[in-house]
């Protein structure tokens, strides 16, 4: 683990990370937060008192909080309670503390929000256009941005039809996809382009996005034709719908004489757009 990647400034007070590259999940350490949002002159013993409280109250998350060794104040590494970003919010929902305070109301807003949409979907694309825009990408890029989001809804409607499990073989069918037109799986690509728990797509240039909504929508498309009844013929279709985008992308390199699949990750994009 890279120091640059051990620690994160919050409310200019460091609190304590770790990014497991298996799972792309990162972990914080609970005290540190727990110290920063209560002031508290023993943040470990107060982390001891809301553990058994919430324990009491049959808390999910206090229950599925594992313990990974961190630097501590002693330059020593030593366990620690930690917790994914999930869990954290739900325990910071249980610390009462004015600065707690501004956390909870966004989090209210975010559950109202998404009530909203669930009555009118259509919300959903506005406020990930506003969103977009708001974080410097360019307005051709959210629309092909918005575009992949509604080709993907269609690819993943068609394997449920086709009984694939959401989860781990909606994962395994999209590597197969990836790697069929990029020659790289996803998680190689995210390396790629510097990522680690980013959207892969929120970080890919126009013709990369245009070229992965080729791949999902050919995948689709044959699909519907073939009508597969295994997952195993669901894999074959996804590398064949993945084939069709990639014979596309050679072909443009070829014409043009550069790589498509570019290493610019979203901070390139962005400025990219400022600068225009």
């Amino acid at each position: 683990m890279k120091k640059e990647d051990s620690i994160i400034l919050f409310h200019q007070k460091q609190v304590r990370r770790y990014w497991d590259e298996e799972q792309e999940i990162w972990y914080f350490s609970v005290v540190d937060v727990v110290a920063i949002l209560t002031d508290s002159v023993n943040p470990q013993a107060y982390w001891r008192k809301l553990k058994e409280r919430l324990k009491k109250e049959g808390n999910e998350s206090v229950t599925n909080c594992h313990a990974l060794k961190m630097l501590a104040a002693d330059n020593k590494m030593r366990k620690t309670d930690v917790a994914d970003t999930e869990q954290l919010l739900r325990l910071i929902q249980s610390v009462p503390s004015p600065k707690a305070e501004p956390f909870k109301v966004w989090l209210a807003k975010v559950g109202y929000e998404r009530i909203e949409e669930t009555e009118d979907p259509e919300l959903t694309f506005d406020r990930a256009m506003q969103t977009y825009l708001k974080k410097g990408y360019s307005r051709e890029w959210v629309n092909q941005r918005l575009k992949s989001i509604e080709v993907r809804k269609e690819l993943t409607d068609e394997w449920q039809d086709r009984g694939v499990q959401e989860g781990l073989e909606y994962a395994i069918l999209t590597d197969e996809i990836t790697k069929a037109w990029a020659d790289k799986s996803v998680k190689e690509y995210k390396k790629f382009k510097g990522l680690k728990k980013q959207n892969l797509r929120d970080n890919m240039t126009n013709l990369e996005l245009v070229l992965n909504m080729l791949a999902e929508a050919s995948t689709t498309e044959i699909s519907k034709e073939a009508k597969p009844e295994s997952f195993a013929e669901n894999e074959t279709i996804a590398r064949q719908g993945g084939h069709v985008a990639g014979t596309a992308r050679k072909e443009i390199e070829a014409r043009t004489g550069k790589s498509i699949v570019s290493s610019d990750n979203a901070a390139v994009l962005r400025l990219e757009n400022k600068k225009e």
